[in-house]
């Protein structure tokens, strides 16, 4: 079986393919889970972070319209999961507003997800002004440790490894032995909580084809680590599944047998 759960539509600020493109893309793909995971980015509210022609999501219109469209494939034997990806702020007020949101449209899934650091999403050249490779990178793992303590309810952690996508420096990929003892504490977290660790194809440049990268999974699966998804963090149609195989074919060589699928609480293993 196919499961893309990391996935935007126009109803995202940065989407490009309407929603019912990209279930229609989804399906001819021959995808068995596909997760819609529009982004809520309440921390760039929180931050004063703008970025120009982009508004938020309109929250009712895509629950309405994406769970009418979940009904349609139903029948036709897709399972769309509807769900969201949160932007992660450590701000009380701002967690208070995805509980409150989870709360609303009870989203069948959701990735929690660190793009803003110090006021700056890290994927700008903005947030590297200034800064040191380690300092710059250790500052985003630190808060991605935080943010598996959100008091609100998720599922899976999102693409760790997002700060190195456009950064300034020779080296761009973030790697275990850059932070071996974050990293730890962040895996046996994710661990101990039961979530489930995203495997994101949208590397971007990176070293890897995927983030986080094998020495990152590998460390994730001797400390017991079972629970991992599939994310093409695809935008438009074009993207949709984009490097599903090498994901599952580097996964299997870790040992793993299995993605997990999120569905309202209910987590369902598929053999890979």
């Amino acid at each position: 079986m196919k499961a893309d759960l990391h996935t935007h539509s126009a109803f995202s600020p940065d989407g490009v393919s309407p929603l019912s493109e990209m279930l229609a893309a989804a399906h001819e793909k021959g995808i068995a889970y596909y997760g819609v995971s529009e982004h809520f980015d309440y921390d760039y509210a929180f931050y004063g972070i703008a970025l120009e022609g982009e508004t938020p999501t309109d929250e009712n219109a895509y629950f309405s319209a994406a769970r009418a469209l979940q009904k349609e494939y139903a029948e036709k034997g897709m399972r769309v999961l509807v769900g969201g990806e949160f932007g992660f702020c450590p701000d009380a007020g701002c967690a208070e507003k995805y509980l409150q949101l989870t709360e609303r449209q009870r989203p069948d899934f959701v990735v929690n997800s660190v793009h803003s650091v110090d006021g700056y999403d890290c994927y700008f050249p903005e947030y590297f002004a200034g800064k040191s490779r380690e300092t710059a990178y250790g500052k985003y793992l630190e808060r991605v440790r935080e943010s598996l303590d959100a008091p609100y309810p998720y599922d899976i952690v999102g693409h760790i490894g997002y700060v190195g996508r456009k950064a300034p420096y020779e080296r761009k990929t973030l790697v275990y032995d850059d932070f071996p003892a974050l990293f730890n504490d962040i895996l046996k977290a994710i661990v101990k909580k039961g979530k489930i660790l995203e495997v994101n194809s949208s590397a971007k440049g990176l070293d890897e084809r995927f983030l986080p990268g094998r020495d990152v999974l590998s460390r994730y699966f001797e400390l017991g680590g079972r629970r991992v998804s599939f994310g093409s963090d695809a935008h438009d149609t074009s993207r949709i599944l984009d490097g599903f195989e090498e994901v599952v074919a580097a996964l299997r060589s870790l040992g793993f047998t299995a993605l997990t699928v999120p569905n309202a609480g209910e987590y369902q293993e598929i053999l890979i």
